[in-house]
């Protein structure tokens, strides 16, 4: 039986094209402008999702041969990397992601089976099997594409992605002390996540759709309206991602 994270490879293709379709909708000087990420332009954020790109390459390399290849050579590395993309002519930072995006394709479609269950090491030092590097990328390329602020919103995410999205999140934030306690539930009443767990402490809930939901625990602009407990204001959460 094959081990391929179909659903997961499934959500980084459609995010992969959404994250392209985005880039391609913004004129050169459009690079220039802000994204919804503090002090980064949208020449940073491009140019950091190719350079993710290649450090997923890294991991699968890994994965495939048993040789540590880190996704980066250090922190500092990785943020000169950025820096010096975002500089690049518009025209050349598209050409890079579409170059980095296409290995990377490659190299998940030519995983041999019994190198997904392979141990591989997340930038953060967090040891996964690499059958979450397809995650790992479609989280990357769905929420940066609404970080471009190019028409696209989490109304464009996949509802089963939102849904994987709050259960990161949710993760993540367990036991943070900086996390206020809050309890989110879909409005169909299919899911709930708490985030942040403070004893004695009564959560928050917060209700709405999954892309608004998922909008708010990202800490990206909500497309829909959510509803706090009591009508009061939206607890403030940490950043994520």
């Amino acid at each position: 039986m094959s081990v391929r994270p179909a659903a997961m490879l499934e959500w980084a293709a459609k995010g992969t094209a959404a994250f392209e379709g985005a880039v391609h909708r913004l004129t050169d000087p459009g690079f220039t402008k802000s994204s919804y990420l503090p002090d980064w332009s949208r020449a940073h954020v491009v140019a950091h999702v190719a350079r993710n790109a290649d450090a997923l390459v890294n991991l699968l390399t890994w994965a495939r041969t048993g040789v540590e290849t880190p996704m980066y050579a250090s922190g500092d590395q990785r943020a000169c990397e950025i820096e010096e993309g975002a500089r690049r002519p518009a025209e050349e930072l598209r050409a890079e992601l579409l170059a980095a995006d296409s290995r990377l394709a490659a190299e998940l479609a030519a995983l041999p089976d019994e190198s997904w269950t392979a141990t591989v090491r997340t930038a953060r030092g967090r040891e996964v099997p690499a059958s979450q590097v397809p995650w790992m990328r479609a989280r990357e390329v769905w929420v940066h594409a609404v970080d471009l602020d190019a028409d696209t919103s989490f109304d464009d995410v996949p509802h089963d992605m939102c849904a994987a999205l709050v259960d990161d999140v949710a993760g993540s934030f367990q036991g943070r002390p900086d996390c206020p306690s809050v309890r989110l539930r879909s409005e169909d009443g299919a899911h709930t996540w708490l985030l942040g767990d403070s004893p004695g402490v009564e959560p928050v809930v917060v209700s709405g759709d999954l892309p608004s939901l998922a909008a708010y625990a990202t800490g990206r602009p909500v497309p829909g309206p959510l509803y706090p407990t009591g009508g009061g204001t939206l607890p403030t959460l940490p950043a994520w991602l």
